[in-house]
């Protein structure tokens, strides 16, 4: 288990790091550069994930919590709600990414068209019921969360060293799963059907190139990588989601959580966020523009 809690510190160190700096170096990008639409959307996935990060794991935020001098009671319900609200946070500004790409790249005669000049306007807005929303929804996690206080107590299940879920009636938990359910079906139906789009106009846009210019290998464009990178964030979002979400669907309705499998289950949770910025910061050239501009005016 030491070694496993090893890789699982590594892990959210790494994610928030690269979340950290993605964060900064987009805010630069905002505040300096004409800015894409879809930039102030991953400044908040950037900084979703550094929360979603530092409090489902195990590292530096513990201590720090636990050093202030609070009812262990309020820690318990706050860091669990937090978490619960990042994770659904997570689903909804992924898909308002995938969905806000495939109106930036649709072609001027298709029926999206007319959206891409209202995506500034109305990404505020989307933004605070995407955010009220979820901290709506999760709300119900603060009157079930508690500190763990004994391990032979039946109605808690524990869901982390310190704190525990106390046992809620069966039809209300069902009816919470099903709420749940429904509205990540809904969301990972929207993101597949935004990348399904983006994948046939890719796959037109290529074939079009490849006629004018009669090239077998032509230069990807800034729209059609960038495209390719959320369409690979969308997928590698999918697979560890629901993976995530089977795990813990299974054990609220059989109540019981092996120790082994929440560490598990923690990893694959973590794995999104911590490649995420990883593979943005990799593809963007405007990140590096930007870092070696500042460096440039520090040295």
């Amino acid at each position: 288990m030491s070694s496993l809690k090893n890789v699982l510190n590594f892990q959210a160190g790494l994610g928030v790091l690269a979340n950290m700096f993605l964060l900064i170096s987009y805010t630069f990008i905002i505040l300096n550069h004409r800015p894409k639409p879809t930039d102030m959307i991953s400044c908040q996935l950037a900084f979703i994930h550094i929360v979603l990060l530092l409090t489902g794991g195990d590292i530096c935020l513990k201590e720090i919590v636990e050093s202030l001098n609070i009812d262990n009671d309020f820690k318990c319900k706050t860091t669990f709600y937090i978490s619960r609200v990042m994770r659904g946070l997570s689903i909804c500004i992924t898909c308002l990414l995938s969905v806000f790409q495939a109106v930036t790249i649709s072609p001027s005669s298709s029926f999206l068209a007319k959206f891409k000049y209202k995506l500034k306007k109305y990404m505020i807005h989307a933004f605070l019921f995407i955010w009220s929303l979820n901290l709506l929804f999760s709300s119900n996690q603060i009157f079930y969360a508690d500190a763990f206080t004994n391990g032979s107590e039946t109605k808690q299940m524990k869901v982390s060293k310190s704190c525990s879920l106390f046992s809620m009636n069966y039809i209300f938990r069902a009816l919470i799963l099903t709420v749940t359910i429904s509205r990540d079906v809904f969301l990972v139906g929207v993101m597949l059907g935004a990348s399904a789009y983006m994948m046939i106009i890719l796959f037109r846009h290529q074939r079009q190139h490849k006629h004018l210019h009669s090239l077998s290998h032509p230069r990807a464009s800034p729209e059609r990588r960038a495209t390719q990178i959320i369409l690979l964030l969308v997928v590698s979002f999918v697979v560890m989601y629901w993976v995530d979400f089977i795990m813990s669907s299974t054990a609220v309705l059989l109540w019981m959580y092996d120790p082994v499998i929440l560490s598990v289950q923690k990893f694959v949770m973590n794995v999104y966020p911590t490649i995420t910025p990883l593979v943005q910061i990799s593809s963007d050239s405007r990140i590096i523009d930007t870092l070696k501009s500042l460096l440039s005016k520090i040295f």
